[in-house]
């Protein structure tokens, strides 16, 4: 009765430390400019538009946000003249 359970739970940590401390060690996805998201973008968009957009991810195989981070970043690229003008 005073038995812990064997079933591991969401936070649990591995058995041995060594294993635990390596898995910090484990390199993000991208290691590139969107290492890191400090801002958020909220839009609205109809129901329909939403699930063609997840469907179009599914299909790609990739997650809706990666996926509108790469079509932004494809339509505002950081070297234009647009971008140059703003910073002035």
């Amino acid at each position: 009765m005073s038995e812990r359970p064997t079933k591991r739970g969401f936070a649990s940590r591995p058995g041995d430390a060594e294993s635990w401390i390596k898995a910090s060690d484990a390199q993000p996805r991208h290691m590139d400019d969107t290492a890191a998201f400090p801002a958020r973008l909220t839009i609205d968009i109809t129901p329909a538009l939403r699930g063609r957009i997840k469907v179009a991810a599914f299909h790609r195989g990739v997650t809706v946000a990666d996926m509108l981070r790469e079509l932004l970043a494809r339509e505002f690229p950081t070297d234009t003249p647009e971008s140059r003008h703003e910073r002035q």
